[in-house]
């Protein structure tokens, strides 16, 4: 990368999104970090400036609230920065049964993972152009390809980027960006989605994988040019079954693993005040 190029991330301060931030570092590729105010992302922009020889600058946003993108657009503006690269991580996922979830926390996931993510993309278009070859990776999910309980709007969201970004990569490929939807399956970022990754069955379990790894197995796709990419041998495993196995049995499987993460009380008061304020996509992956 060019050392005067910028690489934005939203989500930025935890889970995936952190893990993207210091694999961008170690590629000595300049960071835009973004995040909500007091998630710890001064903290870790100062750390990566410490051991990186990388330029990072810091912008806490909500980017739930309005105009908060047209802000970011603004801050970016006025630095006169050079975007080669726009990671779109922000999202809140939840894994819990569809009348438990709150109107507002479905409002908040839809206007984060679909809203925000598609107007952040458009805003920086023109600043991507600028800086060709550019690239655009937009964090999806393996519950964009199967219909699941307790991820129905979640899942549907994560469906809207694959959708959303393989189409845009067929429009702007010629004029030098290349766009992938990276999508993952269970991700081990925080202590709740740790707890519901032991519940899983034991092949569910052979899939999760930890933040670290999905980050650095995107960032090779994505400068590789891979439209999709599905990080982990059983994820690409269960895509080739999907593939394969008649609907009836694909519905009683995920029916299946679905009804095994049922959740202990003690755990369920923690579970719901993190997906209320989960931003770093992989969460509640």
């Amino acid at each position: 990368m060019h050392n005067k190029m910028y690489t934005l991330i939203t989500g930025a301060s935890e889970g995936l999104g952190k893990s993207f931030a210091l694999e961008c570092a170690m590629r000595n590729m300049n960071l835009v970090l973004v995040a909500l105010p007091d998630s710890g992302l001064n903290e870790l922009a100062d750390f990566i400036r410490r051991n990186f020889p990388v330029s990072v600058i810091t912008l806490e946003r909500d980017l739930t609230e309005p105009l908060s993108c047209e802000g970011l657009l603004s801050e970016i503006q006025n630095q006169d920065l050079h975007l080669q690269v726009l990671i779109n991580n922000a999202g809140i996922g939840s894994t819990i049964p569809f009348a438990e979830g709150t109107v507002e926390l479905y409002e908040r996931q839809i206007r984060l993972n679909v809203l925000a993510t598609t107007i952040i993309t458009r805003l920086f278009l023109e600043n991507l152009e600028r800086n060709t070859p550019s690239y655009i990776l937009n964090v999806g999910s393996m519950a964009s390809f199967f219909f699941l309980q307790r991820k129905e709007v979640y899942g549907a969201t994560k469906s809207y980027i694959h959708f959303f970004s393989r189409s845009l990569r067929k429009g702007v490929i010629r004029d030098g960006i290349h766009v992938s939807v990276l999508c993952p399956g269970g991700i081990n970022t925080n202590l709740s989605v740790i707890l519901l990754n032991r519940k899983l069955g034991w092949l569910s379990k052979l899939a999760v994988m930890n933040p670290e790894q999905v980050a650095a197995v995107a960032m090779a796709g994505l400068f590789k040019g891979k439209a999709v990419i599905v990080p982990g041998v059983i994820n690409n495993i269960f895509m080739v079954l999907d593939r394969l196995l008649p609907e009836f049995v694909k519905a009683r499987i995920t029916s299946y693993g679905m009804k095994n993460l049922k959740v202990d009380d003690r755990y369920k008061r923690l579970l719901m005040s993190e997906t209320a304020i989960s931003i770093a996509e992989g969460k509640m992956a």
